[in-house]
Parts: C-alpha cells; sequence; structure tokens
C-alpha cells in the first residue's frame, strides 16, 4: 500500500479483512461543525471516527500533545485497529487533519497507513457509497510502543537555534509567519522560529483539494528554500498542519522529518524563546 491512495483504489478495496478506514475530521474551535456528528451523518463504509481532540495528552497545558503510548494503543483496539492492519485515513476538513493521525499512528508503531487522495470530499463528489450512524466494532489487540525519534520538544527546537542541525518549515499562513495576522490563539506572540522557512500547508494541494505530486509538489518546497536532502523540523500552530508538511515532505522520498509537537502554541506562548517577524 502506498502512502497516498485514490478513491477508486479504495473502492475497490472495501470489505477486505485486513483494512481498517478512519474518519479523522478536525475543525477549528468556534468554527461552529461537529465532526463526530458529520461523521454519524456520512461516512465512509466501514469507517471508525478517530477523535483527534480527545486523543492528546490530558495533562499538558498545550493543546494536541501526543499522548501516552498506553492510552493510544487503548483507543485503537476500542476502534478495531490492531497489529497487522492495513489503515486508511481521510478528512474532511481544511486543516487537512488526517495527515495528524497518518503521523501519530506511524510514532505509534502502526507499519501500514496511507491517506485517501482527496478525502471525503472527492469519495462524495464522485457519488460513492456511504454509511450513517455510529459502527459496531470488535475490539482488537494494539500493541504499545512508541518511536520518539520523529518528536521534537521544545529543547530540541532551542538546542537548533545553535546548531542548525535541522531546517524548521513552518506550516502556518504567510500572515501568521511573518506577524502580520494575530494568532488564533490568545496570549500568544506574533511571528516565527528564528530562521525558519514558511510553507503553508495548503500550498501543498491542487485546486479541487488533491495533492500535489512529483515535481508539482517539490516546487512548493523548492518556493520555500527546503531542501529535502538535509533533515527537517516541521511545526505550525498546535502540532496538526505541520503533519501535513511531514507527509507531503514524506511522499517526496525524504528519509529525516521531524515534528515539533508544542509548535506555536508552545514557543509563541514562552517568555524566553526568541520570535521574529517579516519574511525570512
Amino acid at each position: 500500500m502506498t502512502p497516498l491512495v485514490t478513491t477508486e483504489w479504495l473502492a475497490a478495496e472495501l470489505g477486505a479483512n485486513d483494512l481498517r478506514i478512519i474518519d479523522a475530521t478536525l475543525f477549528l474551535t468556534g468554527d461552529g461543525r461537529h465532526p463526530r456528528a458529520e461523521f454519524e451523518a456520512a461516512h465512509i463504509p466501514g469507517a471508525v471516527f478517530l477523535d483527534l481532540d480527545e486523543l492528546v495528552d490530558t495533562g499538558s497545558p498545550l493543546p494536541n500533545m501526543l499522548p501516552a503510548p498506553e492510552k493510544f494503543a487503548s483507543r485503537m483496539q476500542a476502534l478495531g485497529l490492531g497489529d497487522g492492519s492495513r489503515i486508511v485515513v481521510y478528512d474532511n476538513s481544511p486543516l487537512h487533519s488526517a495527515a495528524r493521525a497518518w503521523w501519530m499512528l506511524n510514532v505509534f508503531g502502526a507499519h501500514e497507513v496511507a491517506l485517501l487522495d482527496g478525502g471525503f470530499a472527492k469519495w462524495q463528489a464522485e457519488g460513492r457509497p456511504l454509511e450513517s450512524g455510529k459502527p459496531v466494532v470488535r475490539h482488537r489487540h494494539f500493541t504499545v510502543w512508541a518511536d520518539t525519534k520523529p518528536v521534537r520538544t521544545f529543547a530540541d527546537m532551542t538546542d537548533n537555534l545553535r546548531s542548525k542541525a535541522e531546517q524548521v518549515v513552518d506550516a502556518r499562513s504567510a500572515g501568521r509567519f511573518a506577524g502580520t495576522e494575530p494568532e488564533p490563539h490568545p496570549g500568544l506572540r506574533s511571528g516565527h522560529i528564528p530562521g525558519s522557512k514558511n510553507l503553508p500547508q495548503t500550498d501543498l494541494f491542487n485546486p479541487d483539494g488533491t495533492w500535489k505530486k512529483g515535481a508539482d509538489l517539490k516546487a512548493a518546497f523548492d518556493a520555500a528554500g527546503v531542501d529535502l536532502d538535509r533533515p527537517l523540523v516541521t511545526t505550525c500552530g498546535s502540532g496538526i498542519t505541520a503533519a501535513v508538511v511531514a507527509f507531503g515532505a514524506t511522499l517526496l522520498g525524504a528519509k529525516d522529518v521531524a515534528l515539533y509537537d508544542g509548535s506555536w502554541s508552545e514557543w509563541g506562548a514562552s517568555a524566553t524563546a526568541p520570535v521574529v517577524t517579516g519574511v525570512a
């Protein structure tokens, strides 16, 4: 299974014994949309709903921080996701939040995880079958495990200011990166981590919502000044869209890609972390 699968591929694979489908839709707080309710109204047959808002470290004051491996494994088991499953993740969100689920699943040991190109919007627009209601699932064993190599902390990012060992790629909008747009979360300074490069996650998609591919996708990274042959760490507002850029880099064959989990929610709130404004 390739990291990015088409709606045609998924339609042909529906019902396969080892296939699991996840709806990982997430919306910004206050936008008036409710992902679980939308899932129960209509979803791809056989899909389960992964609540990214709930699958976090509730002991952290920061949003969307990775949960403990035991919590993650427990939630996956309850959703019927087990060892050896082929997992396809999709969303119906402008945040392209399925990428966060893809990243988390990889951190916690899932080996075959793909995103659905074009997501639920493309599936629905093509008139493909839908289900409604709450799915009935059978618990499966998901091994408790975690690989923290692709996870960066505040201390890691501070150290990188000196070493410059990793390129820092910011997935937020150009205005938020430059500090000309206000941050949507209160208490955060405007601007970006010194030396970071801006690659808005929206730049990685075609007008129809599918992923750019090949030369078109690489052109987006090139335009941002990102060298895919060098290590990079992605960041954003709260760790969600950073995973979109991480997935895009992985699609292009980048081997050393990490994600700063605290992202701007942590860096922008710190009184000691340096912040710069303007275009890098």
